[in-house]
């Protein structure tokens, strides 16, 4: 495949391009990679996509932990890349600093909030990038623009050193276009080796996650699954929600329980995380940022115990049906890529596309899962990810299957188009 040249200016990926030599030798040689501007980089402002945040923090004093693994172990930083305001968003549209390019899908939004960092890396501008996901920041961009992402286990990796937004639910994970380069840098920021091989146990594919999904995406699974069930040599099994769930099936409710319970856990914390600093410095945000905000400041937080309660009996059940090497099969997304500029509505019908956005993200945060968004999709002549979950835990199993899948052929390493 010959790639077609993209430069840093024409992606619009990086607000600092910021070079930074690796701090000794390891796995990662002579790989690069972008941070996501929520991230410290020693010596460089962190701006979090709000001018009003870069001029009202100093520059980062140390490395961001997972920066400093990836330095020691022979990774070179290229720069810190955009991310939607305060990372509030699926879109990876800044009011102040622009939309990156989705190389795969121009006229779409890359998706965010790590909008930035899955740009450089699909537009081949660095081996792989550090992003973070807390409602999906990092699975619905790898969706959007065709290439991995990997969001780790809750806790699994250290966010020592990055902006704190819903701390019940954020993680670091990680951009790629090969499987082999997201093995080895999640080896290092996971501090643990990947297994050799692996036995893989049973394949669930959640049935209302489906559900959520356009006919397009829905009719795009099909032949991907039956090349999965011959790449593992395992059936894919149907699965119900309601079997980890425990909620009563009235036909109605689909997932939509889990993007409540999701909501409404992650924005008591983050206006608990950055209510104080939005009400004091009185930033000036984008509307959909404004908007946002609005939502989280207004919350009847005496919803929030009983969510709560929800979400840890939501994570007991998943946890309860899950064998440790088993796996689940969802959409990563309900639907390509949103064309940029046009109205994403958060609330209201549930055909609209963040609640099915967020329900589909919501299984792994409520469950505290490891996630990987496969490109394996097209609907609409857009890329959609099909995503493979493990159980809590099960990182390095999780990757090692994704690596096995990429043996047999199944996962195409991402040039540019």
């Amino acid at each position: 495949m010959v790639e077609q040249r993209i430069t840093a200016e024409q992606s619009g990926a990086f607000i600092e391009m910021a070079a930074v030599a690796p701090t000794a030798s390891g796995p990662l040689d002579g790989l690069t990679f972008a941070v996501k501007d929520i991230i410290d980089v020693a010596g460089h402002k962190t701006g979090c996509g709000n001018p009003r945040w870069r001029a009202t923090h100093p520059p980062a004093v140390a490395h961001a932990v997972c920066v400093e693994q990836v330095l020691n172990a022979g990774g070179r930083c290229l720069g810190k890349t955009h991310t939607d305001e305060l990372a509030f968003s699926l879109l990876g549209e800044n009011h102040h600093y622009g939309t990156p390019l989705n190389p795969k899908a121009p006229e779409r939004v890359p998706g965010g909030s790590s909008c930035g960092s899955v740009s450089a890396v699909a537009c081949g501008l660095v081996d792989f990038a550090i992003g973070s996901d807390t409602g999906g920041s990092v699975r619905v961009p790898a969706s959007n623009c065709g290439i991995l992402g990997y969001r780790p286990s809750h806790g699994a990796i250290s966010v020592g050193g990055v902006m704190p937004f819903a701390p019940g639910f954020d993680t670091i994970g990680l951009f790629a276009r090969k499987a082999g380069v997201l093995a080895r840098a999640a080896a290092v920021v996971l501090a643990q080796d990947l297994p050799v091989t692996v036995e893989v146990g049973t394949v669930y594919l959640v049935k209302e996650a489906v559900a959520l999904a356009d006919p397009e995406v829905q009719a795009a699974l099909t032949p991907a699954l039956r090349r999965l069930e011959n790449a593992l040599g395992k059936n894919v099994v149907p699965l119900s929600i309601r079997e980890m769930d425990g909620e009563p099936d009235d036909g109605t409710l689909a997932m939509r329980n889990w993007h409540e319970t999701f909501c409404l856990v992650q924005w008591s914390e983050i206006w608990s995380s950055l209510g104080a600093w939005v009400t004091e410095a009185r930033p000036d945000f984008g509307p959909a940022t404004a908007a946002n905000f609005e939502l989280t400041r207004n919350l009847d937080r005496r919803r929030m115990p009983a969510a709560a309660r929800r979400r840890e009996a939501y994570c007991r059940g998943v946890a309860s049906r899950l064998a440790a090497n088993d796996l689940l099969i969802i959409p990563t997304a309900p639907t390509p890529a949103p064309h940029k500029g046009s109205k994403h509505q958060r609330d209201g019908d549930a055909a609209s596309y963040y609640p099915r956005a967020l329900a589909l993200t919501a299984l792994a945060g409520i469950g505290r899962l490891p996630q990987i968004s496969l490109p394996l999709l097209q609907a609409d002549s857009a890329p959609v990810g099909m995503s493979l979950l493990a159980s809590r835990g099960q990182d390095a199993f999780l990757l090692a299957v994704v690596n096995a899948l990429a043996e047999n052929g199944m996962v195409q390493d991402q040039g540019v188009q």
